[in-house]
């Protein structure tokens, strides 16, 4: 350091590099003198690179002098040839100046003499020890995309806050956090966010960090940006939201964190899908448990064509029957107890439920398991289901079960639904009841049936049997 002048706030200059803007930096000189006026020339050791202004000049006793460097980026080039630290130099050299006229705190470079900065005549001291560390937007996205943790700090540290630049986007409109969230680095995420990025900075394609890191499924890098308040909603000009994004991919603990934090588990896409639509089509089955454990509607239809996620679900059974009951089972749907239902399996029924298989559950034209049983006249299975589902369940038509055993002329399931209670008054969509279709279909005894309750003898069982639902 000089003895004469003191260098503000170091030695260290940074020098902002920003596409198509000058590219300069600045430094204050202070007279460290109490009482003797001091002159000052600074100049680069490669002047083609370098501009200084004021290259010359004399401080006032305690005074300063914010000198001006000028770097000369080459051209076609985005980025000095070495960064963030530079191999220049500069020469700064002081002298003592007593009895030096000056009007203001700094004279013109006309006033600075060239003699006065010869040894013969004064003692100049010599400072060596300017650097320059090149900050700014490309700096800093290469150094993200090298993944240089240190450096990163060291350019954000000893840049102006009011610059923002951990704000700083690529040529793609891509954010320093989108690029890390895309290379996958948690710790260059935590190191950007205690400089207060906008955690909610769309790219290009509209999507904020937290929808970039949910969908890459990066749980730790969601975490960081929960923490730090990034909104767990869709914007609205976004096709999708992060509990979309986390969804589809599968990312079931990005999809745990995102619920814990509030996230509407059931908003749409800019198409009205909900996440658990996304999960049910892409076949993440375990998102699709979680969103249903969490109370996710399986009933909600989209925008473009009307689907709820069991009309999807469903055309997934049909054009890939690997896995598809897995799927069911997991919408609540109770495939597996449906397909024993149909069957007539009274101790599979039985080991299904006592394993917690879902006896309410829906197909996607909500017909249950004892809608199943009752209309394939399965008497075991519909004794082993009535005691724990609704029995008046209906389903998309209005049907219950017990218009579905009377449609298909078994009375002895006829006869446990109406003991057991069931709504022989319940009616279609189109207003018909059980009584109506028993009349329609000439069914005598499940008509009898339906009057007097089932109390009577039971009637003997139509064979005439109506199409195959």
């Amino acid at each position: 350091m000089d003895r004469l002048i003191s260098l503000e706030p170091s030695n260290l200059v940074a020098i902002r590099i920003e596409p198509g803007q000058k590219c300069y930096g600045e430094l204050t000189l202070r007279n460290v003198m109490y009482t003797m006026p001091i002159a000052i020339r600074m100049l680069p050791v490669n002047k083609g690179r370098y501009t200084v202004k004021p290259q010359s000049g004399i401080i006032v006793p305690l005074g300063t002098l914010t000198v001006e460097i000028v770097y000369h980026l080459p051209p076609g080039s985005l980025l000095p040839d070495s960064f963030p630290y530079s191999d220049d130099s500069f020469h700064l050299h002081s002298a003592v100046v007593p009895g030096a006229a000056i009007k203001d705190s700094v004279s013109s470079f006309d006033v600075v003499h060239n003699d006065w900065f010869t040894t013969k005549k004064k003692q100049v001291f010599i400072d060596s020890g300017i650097k320059i560390m090149f900050v700014g937007s490309p700096v800093l996205v290469q150094l993200v995309m090298d993944g240089s943790m240190e450096r990163i700090r060291e350019v954000l540290e000893l840049s102006d806050p009011t610059w923002k630049l951990a704000d700083s986007v690529d040529s793609r409109g891509q954010t320093l956090l989108h690029i890390a969230i895309t290379q996958r680095r948690p710790d260059i995420v935590r190191l950007l966010l205690e400089f207060e990025p906008d955690v909610e900075f769309r790219c290009r394609s509209d999507s904020t960090p937290l929808g970039a890191a949910a969908s890459c499924g990066e749980e730790l890098i969601v975490e960081l940006l929960l923490a730090h308040n990034a909104s767990t909603e869709r914007l609205e000009s976004s096709r999708w939201g992060p509990v979309h994004l986390a969804a589809a991919g599968g990312h079931v603990e990005v999809l745990r964190l995102l619920l814990l934090k509030g996230a509407n588990i059931d908003s749409l896409t800019n198409d009205g899908n909900t996440a658990l639509h996304l999960a049910v089509k892409a076949g993440r089955k375990d998102c699709v448990r979680l969103l249903l454990a969490n109370g996710s509607k399986p009933d909600v239809r989209n925008t473009r064509n009307g689907d709820t996620p069991l009309h999807i679900a469903a055309r997934l059974g049909d054009e890939q029957t690997h896995g598809h009951t897995c799927l069911f089972d997991a919408l609540k749907l109770g495939d597996s107890l449906c397909l024993a239902a149909r069957k007539g399996e009274a101790g599979t029924i039985q080991r299904l439920i006592k394993n917690g298989a879902a006896i309410n559950g829906m197909d996607q034209h909500g017909w249950t398991a004892l809608h199943r049983a009752a209309f394939k006249g399965r008497a075991d299975a519909v004794r082993m289901l009535i005691d724990n589902i609704d029995i008046d369940s209906k389903d998309e038509d209005g049907y219950t079960a017990l218009h579905c055993a009377v449609e298909s002329g078994h009375a002895e399931g006829v006869e446990l639904l109406v003991k057991k209670g069931a709504d022989v008054e319940a009616r279609t969509n189109k207003g018909v009841t059980a009584l109506q279709i028993a009349d329609s279909l000439q069914y005598a005894g499940i008509s009898k049936i339906l009057i007097h309750g089932g109390n009577g003898k039971l009637g003997k069982e139509i064979e005439t049997k109506s199409p195959a639902r």
